[in-house]
């Protein structure tokens, strides 16, 4: 099915599924794959995320196992201000360490010379521009877990810098993988006219309201709407929950609602499905290992862009009590110089 795209994009960065990203050491690593493991990097053990998918990755006799990459060196980071990083990087690196054998090393720098490819899993988004830097300069490919950045600004600066090393960068939430979703996606109910879609979003302080947890059910709202969108105002549903209402041409609307679970509902012009669901880790993983094999990602740096402008957009709206905001203006203010 056709997206209407955004002019703003265009100009300000051709998608990662171009070719011009793709180096020659990626070409060469994916033909090395089929020969043996990639050695992957993990940057970030302050998160379930990091020994989950090691799990899933290191051990062959998992149910979930995905073949073609073994987690073998790993930086632990930590952010002191978010008691979920904390108080679990430590245990998390005992994981990695004893059970799954990964090298814990000093710096980022050091871990780049030993691996092949490389998982940011830091929990805290704010770092994650500068952890991202090394990584870039050393050519690795890069996949950034959820939120790509801790804002729309360094997201894109992120990106930018990718694109002028010819680096791939892949950046997704798991929620994106549900297969209904990606059903909706590739059009088994034609062209999505409208849809919601619901996750928790628990807020952390340090970061745009949404960009924290509510990027998942945003995440299955934009796979299954694609980019477009126009508009975006922020309001609350009965119980006082977040709810944000995106407006795509054509009459075409989004919806994001504040909720307990992962669920949501696609209306199309073929019909109806339901959407959003939470399948596990293991087909995220996998999509990362093919986006290291092949140097493409599946989701598009134009995407992802427009996807944390939407939930920029409703903490904009938010400050202005519910007033619409254009996605355009933010994009446009994040790529602002900041003032002194």
């Amino acid at each position: 099915m056709h997206f209407p795209g955004a002019s703003f994009f265009k100009r300000l960065l051709r998608s990662t599924h171009s070719t011009a990203l793709v180096a020659p050491v990626t070409i060469a690593l994916g033909i090395a794959a089929q020969a043996a493991d990639l050695r992957v990097g993990m940057i970030g053990l302050d998160t379930s995320h990091a020994t989950a998918f090691t799990e899933i990755l290191n051990n062959p006799s998992a149910k979930d196992h995905v073949a073609g990459a073994r987690v073998v060196a790993a930086f632990k980071g930590g952010s002191p201000d978010i008691e979920s990083s904390w108080s679990r990087v430590e245990e998390y690196t005992r994981v990695l360490r004893e059970k799954h054998g990964v090298k814990i090393v000093d710096t980022i720098e050091e871990l780049c010379k030993q691996v092949d490819v490389v998982f940011l899993e830091s929990v805290d988004g704010r770092p994650h521009l500068a952890q991202a830097r090394p990584v870039i300069a050393a050519h690795k490919p890069l996949f950034i877990d959820k939120p790509v950045a801790g804002s729309l600004a360094d997201a894109m600066e992120i990106f930018r810098l990718a694109k002028a090393a010819g680096v791939p960068v892949f950046t997704s939430s798991s929620l994106r993988y549900g297969s209904n979703t990606l059903a909706v996606r590739a059009g088994v109910i034609g062209t999505v006219t409208n849809a919601w879609c619901s996750s928790p979003a628990h807020l952390e302080p340090h970061h745009p309201d949404l960009f924290w947890y509510g990027v998942h059910g945003c995440e299955s709202l934009y796979t299954v709407m694609g980019i477009g969108c126009e508009r975006v105002r922020r309001g609350k549903i009965a119980t006082g929950g977040i709810e944000v209402t995106g407006y795509w041409p054509n009459g075409r609307v989004g919806v994001f609602r504040e909720g307990e679970g992962y669920s949501g509902q696609a209306q199309g012009t073929k019909g109806s499905r339901a959407v959003g669901a939470y399948e596990g880790y293991a087909p995220l993983v996998a999509a990362a290992v093919r986006f290291f094999q092949t140097g493409i990602s599946p989701v598009s740096a134009e995407e992802t862009l427009e996807l944390f402008a939407f939930m920029q957009a409703a903490d904009e709206s938010k400050r202005r009590n519910g007033a619409e905001v254009s996605v355009q203006e933010v994009l446009k203010m994040a790529s602002e110089p900041k003032k002194p």
